[in-house]
């Protein structure tokens, strides 16, 4: 669990009620290290029905996974490739596919 998930109040936004029937696998590089842009992310997913987390690797990459219904994982990666989001995003190397594993909720690590 992620600290973004004790602040997170879970009203007005979409649950994912059934199994993820997809999942977005995503590095996405630029300044998204120490801008907020992770919790962007997690304000991104949650209404969207989507579950996961975000995570600063140590090469200054992010590392997004998302888990929901195809249309929620290809709105995401719309959002991540915008140019709209918090701090600079210059490439998202990404793909959606079958979902591994199974989280509960959108984490911030």
């Amino acid at each position: 669990m992620g600290f973004f998930d004790f602040l997170s109040d879970d009203k007005g936004t979409k649950q994912a009620a059934e199994p993820a029937k997809a999942q977005l696998a995503a590095i996405v590089s630029g300044r998204v290290q120490g801008v907020g842009f992770r919790w962007w992310v997690a304000g991104e997913a949650k209404p969207l029905g989507l579950v996961g987390y975000a995570k600063n690797l140590d090469d200054g990459t992010v590392e997004v996974i998302a888990q929901g219904s195809w249309t929620g994982c290809e709105s995401l990666l719309a959002a991540l490739r915008s140019g709209d989001t918090a701090g600079h995003v210059e490439q998202v190397q990404a793909e959606i596919g079958e979902p591994e594993g199974r989280y509960k909720s959108f984490g911030i690590y």
